[in-house]
């Protein structure tokens, strides 16, 4: 004999499973401490990250040391270290990437850099300022979406079985299974509720980069004051590589080859890993992934699966944790962009 009590666990399992999907979904767009939008004095390459993920930040610094005459990009791809000190972080990273050898192919060069802690750094700030939803905080909404849906399976697998294993025998109490039918409900609008936000760019970070488009950009702050082509690296950060117009054409190939392949290694990696985890709920996020804003932070934190912990573009991006970046395994994303 099956009564109403039977839908004590599926009661509270439900009512676990939504507050969680409830607290997480709102503490992805929670901002302590959020400092003003600087409107149209970002720094350059967290405009590069905000507008178009890691992979715009690696583009834009391999640009900035091409004019310093930093490096030299070969027609096969090959870039070669040429001296000078680096400006920050990232021009550091590169320089750490590309070896003592002085040289190596864009391609991995820009697969290390994107996944590096000098990029999840950006990452960082940008969610500190608002301008990005933290990548592991959309990791565990998306988590606790799941935990829901699995509740919502218990109810119905529980008012199936009340159903069919109930005697029927005369004067014993028959299960109500209106319980069942209110718990789908409010399971149902919870997860309408608690839809995952689109894109790793919060609205601020679409007002900041509003802000900053329309008339010609040119930075303050990211780049030397005696390098020639402030304007060129501003319309690269914001625009991208076709809005940039590079007059050095081998340079443009090469990197515009290296984006398509690590996007396409981006996009491989992510179907395996989906393939591989489809039962499994322990997938980091992914921080810093590469070309697309979406894409999560990349930081000390919170570099992905893709090796460093919030894009993509915008995985289209983040993305990236306080913890985006070079330990993004553990939490942050993917992209960030735009």
């Amino acid at each position: 004999m099956w009564h109403n009590s039977y839908f004590i666990v599926p009661v509270v399992l439900l009512a676990a499973a939504a507050l969680y999907a409830a607290q997480t979904r709102q503490r992805v767009s929670q901002v302590r401490y959020a400092k003003g939008l600087p409107g149209r004095g970002l720094p350059l390459l967290d405009t590069a990250y905000l507008s178009g993920g890691a992979g715009r930040v690696f583009d834009t610094a391999l640009v900035r040391m091409h004019l310093s005459e930093q490096v030299v990009v070969s027609r096969s791809g090959l870039v070669t270290l040429t001296g000078g000190k680096p400006y920050d972080a990232v021009d550091k990273a590169i320089q750490d990437a590309v070896g003592p050898t002085g040289s190596r192919e864009i391609a991995p060069l820009r697969r290390t850099v994107t996944r590096s802690a000098a990029v999840g750094a950006i990452c960082d700030r940008l969610a500190d300022r608002g301008l990005l939803h933290r990548p592991e905080r959309q990791w565990r909404a998306a988590r606790a979406r799941r935990l829901l849906w699995l509740a919502l399976l218990v109810v119905v697998a529980s008012g199936v079985a009340a159903e069919l294993l109930d005697d029927g025998a005369a004067g014993h109490e028959r299960p109500n299974l209106w319980v069942p039918g209110l718990l789908l409900f409010v399971g149902v609008v919870t997860l309408l509720v608690t839809r995952p936000l689109k894109g790793r760019i919060t609205p601020a970070g679409k007002r900041q980069l509003s802000l900053m488009q329309g008339t010609p950009w040119t930075p303050k702050d990211g780049v030397a004051p005696q390098l020639a082509g402030g304007a060129l690296l501003g319309a690269l950060a914001l625009g991208g590589l076709a809005a940039a117009g590079l007059e050095n054409p081998e340079l443009e190939a090469a990197m515009l080859a290296a984006g398509a392949e690590d996007e396409a290694v981006r996009q491989a990696t992510a179907a395996g890993s989906a393939a591989s985890s489809s039962g499994s709920s322990s997938s980091s996020s992914s921080c810093s992934s590469g070309s697309s804003g979406s894409s999560g932070c990349g930081s000390s934190s919170c570099s992905s699966s893709h090796s460093s912990s919030c894009g993509s573009s915008h995985s289209s991006s983040c993305g990236s944790s306080s913890s985006c970046g070079s330990s993004c395994g553990s939490s942050c994303g993917g992209g960030c962009g735009s």
